[in-house]
């Protein structure tokens, strides 16, 4: 009896093991079918500046995306870099989630009210969070702009592996940062704050080194990941190694002008705008290129060909990425979106910093980077390339990063699907956010939003999934009663439907609301306030509501006060005569 009963226990000690290796080999091919996420956002691209949306710059691998997934024309993120940041990560609004305003820029109303705490709260879980407690690896390099105390660093906000530069600028090659204060920058691996920087630091080679490395070192384990780059790349200082540094040599002698026209020519062949789409306005400031005297001309097209050279470089280092996927067979259950976290910079700071509030400040930046023609995209550089090449970035919008014009707002939107759904199409109807980018990623994975955080309820997101669309089965996540609304340092705008308003502060605007059909007229060239006042009226009043809903608290101060004598005053926007509806003329 003793052996039959031994017998028995071992029988049944053997089919427990059996199940529970059955039931783990269940569970990592259930982790194997999880889809895996990489998001890829640039910094301070804009709208046309890769081949793929239109732009003469070399972009290969941002090309090869392009026709492998869809790529969205109307997607939306914010004027500038963490405010986007922020509503990537919680699936919210901004002005809820403590990037009301940046806390470079915080007004004195805004001080010490809920969602403006210039760091991103810790009230709100971000989807690396969620993510990771539902059995995903998270990692995350490059630039996070979110916060720098060690409760709100990447480490302490999902990531399991991270890089990170955190303030929001910086030389590529070394730890100077945008100012005396932020010098040296502030970099961390994973709970680490870093005192050196890793050997031949440049930040788009080592951000995807990191990745690369963080990838690798689970890639066997069955389990599915998110990993999150977030490059430095194009925003100033801009710095390129040696032999990129000519590589566009000559590219941009035609100049601005002539060149917005040829990226639009290519957009429309290409399907991304309407062939009746009229080119935004110059910037009223900035003078025609034919203008220029012909040594004029040679030096400012060297900014233009530094910006080239620095979103050249990051496009290679992406299909190095790319490639790497590919090689350890992870692109086939893999979800790709690339986007840029806002539009272009026209602040050119490089020929300014002697006009700093402060000699303090103004001292620090002449001995701590090199100025000058002949510098121009070296290390340790500070080359910015000004209004005059942003507008070429934006073609065919107007404005730039800070407004809430289509230049500062509309961001290239790829994203890439593991059975190539709809490969190589452009969807012109979809309206999209990047606070819908979390709810996305969590419905494609299968995991339920949560309903409480740190013990506390917390409100479901107020991104939208893509799912439907990314599938085909929807041309849009919004219906035409949906809007958009945005919001920082008082310049506004709202979204609905073909429909927008915008009030851009003086100097970068009038201060007044304009109304544009953008469908028909994507570079704001028509306002149509005037002749369609119950449009204006209707947008207006959900413009209140989204100020409501999302706390938002217009600042009594912005970092252009002052500034109005800066430049000439932008003259009144053309209004035609829409006799024939909202339609935009025939261009002449």
């Amino acid at each position: 009896m003793k052996m039959e009963t031994i017998t028995r226990f071992y029988c049944l000690v053997l089919s427990v093991l059996a199940l529970a290796q059955s039931q783990t080999a269940v569970a990592q091919q259930a982790g194997n079918q999880r889809p895996n996420f990489v998001v890829i956002v640039a910094d301070d691209m804009g709208f046309s500046d890769m081949g793929a949306f239109g732009g003469e710059i070399n972009t290969p691998n941002l090309d090869k995306l392009a026709g492998e997934g869809v790529r969205y024309t109307n997607f939306y993120v914010a004027p500038t870099c963490s405010p986007t940041r922020s509503m990537l990560m919680t699936g919210m609004d901004n002005h809820l989630v403590g990037m009301g305003c940046m806390y470079e820029y915080l007004a004195p109303n805004q001080e010490n009210q809920p969602g403006y705490e210039g760091v991103l709260s810790t009230e709100i879980p971000t989807m690396a969070e969620i993510l990771q407690a539902n059995g995903y690896h998270t990692y995350m390099t490059g630039k996070w702009h979110l916060g720098k105390n060690k409760d709100h660093i990447p480490a302490a906000r999902g990531f399991e592996r991270s890089f990170s530069m955190l303030s929001g600028s910086g030389s590529y090659f070394s730890m100077n940062g945008p100012d005396e204060e932020s010098t040296p920058n502030h970099y961390v691996e994973d709970h680490q704050y870093l005192k050196e920087l890793p050997k031949g630091y440049y930040a788009t080679k080592t951000f995807t080194d990191k990745i690369i490395e963080y990838i690798d070192s689970n890639k066997g384990d069955g389990k599915p990941f998110l990993a999150y780059l977030a490059h430095q790349a194009p925003h100033d200082p801009l710095m390129v190694p040696k032999d990129y540094l000519r590589k566009y040599k000559g590219m941009f002698d035609k100049g601005w002008d002539v060149l917005r026209d040829e990226r639009l020519e290519r957009m429309v062949k290409m399907g991304i705008l309407s062939e009746k789409t009229v080119m935004g306005e110059r910037l009223w400031y900035v003078p025609g290129f034919d203008k220029l005297k012909p040594a004029a001309q040679v030096v400012t097209a060297r900014k233009m060909e530094v910006f080239a050279a620095v979103v050249d470089y990051m496009d290679m280092q992406i299909g190095r990425l790319m490639d790497y996927l590919e090689k350890n067979n992870l692109r086939e259950n893999t979800y790709i979106l690339f986007f840029s976290d806002n539009g272009p910079d026209v602040n050119d700071k490089a020929s300014t910093y002697k006009n700093y509030p402060s000699t303090n400040n103004a001292n620090w930046m002449a001995k701590t980077y090199t100025h000058g023609f002949q510098n121009w995209g070296r290390a340790e550089s500070f080359t910015c390339y000004g209004p005059s090449w942003a507008q070429l970035s934006t073609a065919p919008f107007f404005g730039f990063k800070y407004t809430t014009y289509e230049g500062g707002t509309r961001s290239p939107l790829i994203v890439v699907s593991p059975k190539g759904t709809n490969a190589g199409q452009v969807n012109t109807e979809a309206l999209m956010h990047v606070k819908d980018i979390a709810p996305t990623l969590l419905d494609i994975a299968g995991i339920a939003q949560p309903g409480t955080f740190k013990g506390k309820s917390i409100p479901a997101m107020q991104g939208k999934s893509w799912v439907s669309t990314i599938n085909g089965n929807s041309t849009s996540p919004r219906t035409a009663d949906d809007y958009l609304g945005t919001e920082l340092w008082n310049s506004k705008s709202l979204r609905k439907g073909d429909w927008k308003i915008v009030n851009v502060m003086l100097p970068h605007g009038t201060g007044d609301w304009q109304l544009y059909d953008v469908k028909n007229d994507p570079g704001e060239r028509f306002d149509l306030a005037a002749s369609h006042p119950e449009k204006l009226a209707e947008l207006l009043a959900n413009w209140d509501q989204y100020m409501v809903e999302n706390n938002v608290i217009l600042p009594n101060r912005t970092p252009y006060d002052g500034m109005e004598d800066k430049l000439p005053p932008r003259p009144p926007v053309y209004a035609p005569d829409f006799s024939r509806g909202s339609e935009v003329p025939e261009k002449e």
